[in-house]
């Protein structure tokens, strides 16, 4: 089995506090494969939200993978959203905010950006997704170690998940969507939207899954602050709930998901096991 505790959407300035500590406490205990954080991890982009986000992040134990998110870019100033939207980022975080990737054996992790400084529409908090940096982050999760789960990171959901309290409307998403099942990932995770979910992508061979993480903010959205334990073997995902009770968290939704398991395709299918 493997692990990855995802979080998502922390907006330090808005931050639940006592659910962050505690998720940092939770973490060290887990001793996952990686710790994966899906992007707005500041509320307005101002430098205090940055050191606080910094700090936490840092207090997570290693390894540690950080994707970008709206909230993440510099919103009171124009020219710095224009030119530099993601400097403050990557400064406070030391990951970059394209082309990012984690691999070990049994495991890799891609990250695609699909925040924006601005863009040419009124809403400038709902997603784009460039299809060049698409086909790379497939092209790299193609060769991922053999039987590795393989997990595409981004902020907005590519696909509009029904039921979810707001859209990401990812110009795009549904191309890029098609582009990473076909290119046999595993999972596409996501914030955004700050309620949970696990769905069967339904595109290509239906064993790619959206899979969408909670806040650990204050900025509920209908459901408790919480974060998700993703574990897996080489022929099932469960994703649980990990959901603040106010001392503590508790599972609370699970989801189990059937593994990729076409042998035909060398590419796509998980590694073999001996008995």
């Amino acid at each position: 089995m493997g692990l990855v505790l995802q979080f998502s959407d922390i907006h330090f300035g808005a931050e639940n506090a006592k659910a962050c500590f505690a998720a940092l406490d939770y973490a060290f205990s887990a001793g996952a494969d990686l710790n994966l954080v899906t992007g707005d991890i500041t509320q307005h982009g101002l430098k205090p939200e940055f050191e606080a986000a910094g700090n936490w992040l840092r207090r997570l134990p290693d390894p540690v993978f950080v994707s970008v998110g709206n909230h993440d870019v510099p919103y009171g100033d124009l020219i710095a959203r224009v030119l530099w939207p993601w400097r403050a980022f990557e400064q406070a975080t030391g990951h970059p905010a394209h082309d990012h990737q984690f691999v070990s054996d049994n495991l890799m992790v891609r990250g695609v950006t699909t925040a924006r400084g601005w863009q040419a529409r009124a809403n400038w908090s709902k997603g784009v997704i460039d299809l060049d940096q698409t086909r790379r982050a497939a092209e790299a999760l193609r060769k991922a170690p053999a039987g590795a789960l393989r997990i595409l990171a981004c902020h907005h959901p590519l696909i509009e998940m029904i039921g979810t309290p707001m859209t990401g409307d990812v110009k795009r998403g549904d191309a890029a969507a098609l582009i990473f099942a076909e290119a046999g990932v595993d999972l596409i995770t996501t914030g955004h939207v700050h309620v949970p979910f696990a769905l069967p992508i339904q595109l290509s061979d239906h064993c790619s899954y959206a899979v969408g993480c909670g806040t650990l903010s204050r900025r509920e959205r209908g459901a408790a602050p919480s974060f998700n334990r993703i574990e897996w073997d080489a022929r099932e995902i469960v994703v649980t709930v990990m959901a603040w009770r106010g001392t503590r968290f508790e599972p609370d939704k699970v989801w189990r998901l059937p593994r990729r398991q076409d042998t035909r395709k060398a590419a796509t299918a998980p590694a073999r096991t001996v008995a």
